[in-house]
């Protein structure tokens, strides 16, 4: 049966729907908490307060909520005379996001991508839709991706990186499976070292009163290496600050908060902040103070946290976006998302798409054909440029 579509404008009218939204989430595994209405809510509130929310909803014939793809919209400006009006995820833009989905109850994956696409094609007020960091595996992606060929519409399916830690059932098996023994010694030597010199607390921040002072010290942690190397630092963002303080007291109250502070001598050294979710936990944020960084602070609470976590019952540490040998030496392997772009054929959406993979193409192929020092004058150039 087709399914009907209602198409949400206000946060409000989202709010009203959560008890379907979360029995979606209950039953779809491959969710994740950045799908829940705490996490894009709070990115709502700090981020996208300017712009326009259009969040189509699907339902069934009996009027059950099956589906629903929160989205917004807002305006590039290409190097085009024209300008592009954009539909994106709901949580995309700020760089805080990853796996993020089309919400959709088991077994209408089908109907609901193609009810979305019959949704868009009827509507004109939009020439892209760019719906980025898709899980590898979302159930989504294959029946949106079918539909969109069949459609012909024009769309590009391009990947980004991410790390995980897959974790066995025990500590004792993680040092001798995930990870090698040079790491081994580290972690032992370090541990035992920074004991040796210091009085060492770890704790976990699990009161709602205690969240002021440790965020704070997270900033301060976090803000002092970047400083250090002349850059502002995530947290130079009021908004980012703001998403932390909305996000932190809403998942303590539901459980989902993993935020470590590793203190020597009562002074905070290194913080990690992440949440849980089922059985894997996101590590989103953390600092370390930087006149500890032969101590390796944070290397030690890593430790310890993981260690920790594989005792509740733990399954994946997921490091999220980009690859990194820091995460790599944890045991990490790379995965991939998914970022799937498209437009309506014969539009100005379209032309755009054409003339960016083009434009992608001729760089992959001069960064791969081009000798060295022409690539540094060509940046040393942009550079200038930009001064």
């Amino acid at each position: 049966m087709p399914l009907q579509v209602r198409t949400i404008r206000t946060w409000d009218e989202l709010e009203a729907i959560r008890p379907a939204w979360e029995s979606i989430l209950q039953d779809a595994e491959g969710l994740t908490i950045f799908s829940t209405l705490e996490w894009l809510g709070a990115w709502w509130k700090s981020f996208v307060k300017d712009k326009e929310l259009v969040a189509p909803v699907f339902l069934n014939a009996d009027d059950e909520v099956v589906g629903v793809v929160p989205l917004y919209a807002d305006l590039i400006e290409p190097a085009l005379p024209f300008r592009l009006r954009r539909l994106r995820f709901v949580g995309d833009g700020s760089e805080d996001s990853d796996n993020l989905d089309l919400i959709i109850r088991k077994g209408y994956q089908a109907a609901c991508t193609q009810s979305f696409l019959s949704w868009l094609e009827s509507n004109p007020e939009w020439d892209i839709c760019e719906l980025n960091t898709l899980p590898w595996d979302s159930a989504a992606v294959p029946s949106l991706v079918s539909d969109l060929k069949s459609r012909r519409w024009t769309f590009r399916r391009l990947g980004r990186p991410r790390s995980t830690i897959a974790l066995p059932e025990t500590w004792e098996s993680y040092l001798k499976q995930t990870i090698s023994n040079k790491e081994k010694t580290k972690i032992v030597y370090y541990t035992n070292r920074l004991h040796k010199h210091f009085h060492v607390s770890i704790t976990k921040c699990d009161a709602t009163q205690a969240l002021p002072a440790s965020l704070d010290a997270l900033f301060g942690l976090h803000q002092k290496r970047w400083q250090m190397l002349g850059k502002p630092g995530a947290f130079a963002s009021a908004q980012r600050r703001e998403l932390y303080y909305n996000m932190a007291a809403s998942f303590l109250e539901r459980g989902w908060l993993e935020f470590w502070i590793l203190q020597l001598d009562g002074k905070p050294a290194a913080a990690q902040y992440g949440f849980r979710y089922r059985d894997v936990v996101y590590s989103l944020q953390e600092g370390f103070d930087p006149a500890y960084s032969s101590d390796r602070a944070g290397y030690v609470l890593r430790a310890q946290v993981i260690k920790t976590l594989i005792g509740q019952g733990i399954r994946q540490y997921d490091f999220l976006g980009e690859e990194d040998p820091s995460k790599n030496r944890w045991g990490a392997q790379v995965e991939s998302y998914a970022d799937i772009h498209f437009a309506r054929r014969l539009t100005q959406g379209a032309l755009y798409l054409r003339i960016d993979q083009t434009s992608r193409t001729l760089k992959s192929w001069l960064r791969t054909n081009l000798p060295a020092p022409v690539l540094k004058a060509i940046r040393r150039s942009r550079l200038e440029t930009k001064r």
